[in-house]
């Protein structure tokens, strides 16, 4: 059995991590920063990037995996990965725009929409125990 929708947000989610590494070691080389992320403000936007998403994608990839394996519907489930990766990529552009003092609503719309696919996820998890295992 292959999970198609996992594998490709697994894959997506892996080359937005391998980018914001970069921008990381970056700053880390701008700011001759061995640890943590000293004073530096955009050392510090650029880890919470990173940390961020590698906080949020196990638990994403988790639940599409789960629900791919109980035959959820592909396109509803290829719709919550889907928002979930726009939704990442929505963040990061608004903490940079944060960043140079520009509009919130960037970063604020990244996480409402991560918040609603993990919700999505969520629930649907939930309704699929509760109608097929009580």
């Amino acid at each position: 059995m292959t999970l198609p929708v996992t594998g490709l947000a697994a894959a997506i989610c892996a080359l937005m991590l391998i980018f914001l590494m970069f921008k990381v070691v970056g700053e880390r080389l701008r700011t001759e920063t061995d640890f943590g992320s000293s004073d530096d403000t955009k050392m510090k936007m650029v880890r919470g990037c990173h940390s961020n998403l590698a906080e949020n994608a196990p638990i994403a990839l988790i639940m599409l995996a789960i629900l791919e394996l109980a035959n959820a519907n592909h396109w509803g489930l290829t719709a919550l990965a889907g928002l979930f990766l726009v939704a990442r990529v929505v963040h990061v552009f608004g903490m940079y725009q944060h960043y140079e003092g520009k509009t919130l609503r960037f970063r604020q719309i990244g996480v409402v929409g991560t918040v609603m696919s993990l919700a999505g996820m969520a629930v649907w998890i939930l309704y699929l125990f509760v109608t097929n295992h009580i």
